[in-house]
This record gives structure tokens, C-alpha cells and sequence, in this order.
């Protein structure tokens, strides 16, 4: 792996711990606002984001890398509305998926395929992340005028559960 590669792994792991607290800080908006259902979404969105640092973590020490912990920055977004941060999510996730392709660019260039390989998995996961976050825009627009409506869209994410990711390094 080259200094390179190293070096932007090293700094996804700091993107990645910024999004768990930038999801706490979105949980935390839902759960002074009363909507349970949407604060349990970020919370496991923000479990989802510390075990992707986890996954890069565990990989440069499996290639006898030196991991570099950073600062990680305080959230910095004003949330008014309710679909302010499922916006701001949305544009998050876009944002995480240029740092995954940067990355992936780097080890192209290099031909460093074990690292493709890895980021194959992390492709695939932005994929669904992005799709996952433009839903959730989608039927805000659609539903979160109409108190009802948001009541069962609220108590339709309270049943999501966590999941692990399974992918071996």
C-alpha cells in the first residue's frame, strides 16, 4: 500500500467517526422534536458509520499501517425543520461517496487491488446510503405536513434494528 492510499484511509477513518456524531447530533434534533422513530434511524446510522471506521481501522492494521487518530469536529449545521437534517444526510452521504471514489482512484493508480477490493464493499454500501437518504427526503416532502402521515412514518423507522456489517477483511 502506498503512503498515498495510507494517508487517505487514515483520514476516512476521521470522515467516518464525523459522521457517527454528525447522525448523534441529527438523533438529537429528532428526539427534542418527539420523533422516536427518527432519532432511532440516526442512531443507527451513526452505529453503521463507527463500525465503517472500525472496518478502515482494522484494515491498515492488518496491513502493518500506522493509524493516525485525528480531532474529530463538532457537527456544525442549523436544523429548524424537520427535514433539515434528512437533507443535510442526504448531502452528507453524496459527499461521503467523493471521498470513497477519491480513494479508490488512489489505489487504481497504484494498483493496489486488495484495497479496491475492499472498497468494492464500501461502493456498494454508498450506493444504498445515498438511496436510503434520498427515500427519506422523498417521503418527508411527501408526508411530513400531514400529522398522520409522519406519525406512521415516524413509528415505521422505530422498527429498524441494527446490523452488523459482514465484511471480512
Amino acid at each position: 500500500m502506498t503512503e498515498k492510499v495510507a494517508k487517505l484511509i487514515n483520514q476516512q477513518i476521521n470522515k467516518e467517526l464525523y459522521s457517527a456524531y454528525l447522525y448523534l447530533e441529527f438523533a438529537n434534533y429528532y428526539a427534542e422534536a418527539g420523533l422516536d422513530g427518527f432519532e432511532n434511524w440516526y442512531k443507527i446510522q451513526a452505529q453503521e458509520e463507527r463500525d465503517h471506521a472500525m472496518l478502515f481501522l482494522q484494515y491498515l492494521q492488518n496491513n502493518g499501517i500506522h493509524v493516525e487518530l485525528a480531532t474529530i469536529e463538532k457537527p456544525d449545521c442549523v436544523l429548524k425543520e424537520h427535514i433539515d437534517p434528512l437533507k443535510a444526510g442526504l448531502a452528507h452521504e453524496q459527499y461521503v461517496t467523493s471521498l470513497i471514489n477519491n480513494i479508490y482512484s488512489a489505489a487504481f493508480e497504484d494498483h493496489d487491488f486488495r484495497t479496491m477490493q475492499l472498497l468494492d464493499w464500501f461502493v456498494k454500501e454508498q450506493g444504498e446510503e445515498e438511496k436510503n437518504a434520498s427515500d427519506m427526503v422523498t417521503k418527508m416532502e411527501l408526508f411530513g405536513d400531514d400529522a398522520k402521515s409522519l406519525y406512521m412514518l415516524n413509528s415505521e423507522l422505530k422498527s429498524r434494528v441494527y446490523s452488523a456489517p459482514s465484511l471480512v477483511l
